[in-house]
């Protein structure tokens, strides 16, 4: 590919790291988040096996000798591999017959049926999950403020722009999508209701052959929107259904529709933190519900900027989205790890974030400047009851109308998300 053309992304370094220890990195995550982009810029040769070109002569080529589509200049790209789920044993196969690392790339946005697949490729093939753009990947963020420059103790004050609501909206709207920078707000929420209504129509059987609803998905799909942010169990969600919509739907079928979700990488929900073994702190073991982007989420509502702007308490929830989107891709490009807390006395912390030594921190997320004291006491009450055997490395408050990032008299942090990177 034109490398003059591709922008870059916090995870290219892990797939040139991952090239260098693995004989094959399967990169995997939703539809147009850039997975093929990334993976050319790491690639020598590239095979299309979902391409109509031949009348889909790639994947009946695959499906009759896989061996046929993996000769090529290494690292070889397998884009939309899952289309075809014995290649990945013939990747695997690949990789044992030679000691060469760095030979494959393979691209995928759904999880295949398992049954194809006959060996995890565990020590042959790396897995990077791939997300759509976080603020500084897209420019937006100055990335000023490091998040792993915090766990070592590098932080200097900085004071931007004032930030208005309508900014912090039209970011949520516009969503992390490559192929969305440079339209407005209103353009990209335009396309990612598009992008909804192409999964419901053309990939809701991809997954595994079973033909599915695209009415009762849609239903849960704007459920799951009206709760985003929030730990709303199977039962939640079909008593909502049900109030908003005056439809009736088992939680079985909601199970495993959500399971399709997810196997398509649309959703991406926040695990629950583990609190110290010897903490008296009985914590909630229920995970919080985000889309992959919370673009998808105002889409689903039929949001737009003014409806966001005279409606803050959902804006809230959707900005508290964005800010986990961009905590989890930072997280990850540190071999970090993402959670919440919230324990049986409704006591809540909405990110911890867990280094790859050890230490945690918590993070309170909020859209307006007059919230953070409030957030502050949070913070201090419940760290002191979940860590007197294991103390936080810090705490902060990532806060949409600061303008500034700076340390309070008391230590906390209070972080711009548009300063934010990894």
């Amino acid at each position: 590919m034109d490398n003059d053309l591709y922008k870059s992304r916090l995870v290219d370094a892990r797939i040139q790291y991952y090239l260098r220890l693995f004989g094959a990195v399967s990169i995997e995550g939703p539809k147009w988040c850039g997975k093929t982009w990334s993976a050319l810029h790491h690639a020598q040769s590239v095979i299309y096996i979902g391409s109509d070109a031949g009348n889909f002569q790639n994947k009946v080529l695959a499906e009759t000798d896989p061996q046929l589509v993996l000769a090529g200049e290494r690292p070889r790209l397998i884009d939309e591999w899952q289309e075809v789920p014995r290649l990945w044993d013939a990747v695997r196969h690949a990789v044992d017959q030679s000691t060469q690392k760095g030979q494959f790339l393979l691209t995928g946005s759904s999880t295949p049926p398992h049954k194809g697949v006959l060996h995890s490729g565990v020590g042959r093939i790396a897995q990077i999950r791939m997300r759509p753009m976080s603020l500084f990947e897209m420019g937006v963020s100055s990335g000023a403020v490091s998040l792993k420059g915090l766990f070592m103790q590098e932080f200097t004050a900085l004071v931007g722009d004032e930030v208005s609501v309508r900014t912090l909206v039209d970011l949520v709207l516009q969503g992390g999508w490559p192929g969305s920078l440079g339209f407005s707000a209103k353009e990209a929420s335009d396309i990612a209701s598009q992008y909804i209504e192409t999964i419901l129509n053309n990939d809701l059987g991809r997954v595994d052959d079973v033909k599915r609803s695209p009415a009762k998905m849609r239903l849960l799909l704007r459920s799951l929107a009206r709760n985003v942010s929030t730990t709303a169990s199977v039962r939640t969600l079909a008593r909502d259904i049900t109030e908003h919509d005056g439809t009736t739907l088992d939680t079985q079928t909601i199970a495993a529709y959500l399971d399709v979700l997810s196997r398509l990488y649309l959703i991406e929900n926040q695990p629950p933190f583990s609190t110290n073994l010897r903490s008296p702190v009985r914590v909630k073991q229920m995970e919080k519900r985000h889309f992959v982007d919370p673009s998808l989420a105002a889409a689903l509502l039929g949001a737009n900027a003014d409806s966001l702007i005279h409606d803050l308490q959902t804006f809230g929830f959707l900005f508290e989205s964005l800010c986990i989107r961009d905590l989890r891709i930072y997280a990850d490009a540190s071999g970090y790890s993402i959670s919440h807390y919230q324990d049986y006395e409704n006591n809540e912390i909405d990110a911890i974030i867990e280094s790859d030594d050890g230490r945690w921190a918590a993070f309170e997320i909020k859209v307006g400047f007059h919230e953070v004291e409030n957030a502050a006491l949070n913070l201090k009450r419940i760290t002191r009851r979940i860590g007197q055997h294991n103390k936080p490395a810090f705490l902060a408050i990532i806060c949409g109308m600061s303008r500034a990032s700076y340390v309070r008299d008391d230590g906390i942090y209070v972080l711009s998300p548009l300063m934010l990177r990894n």
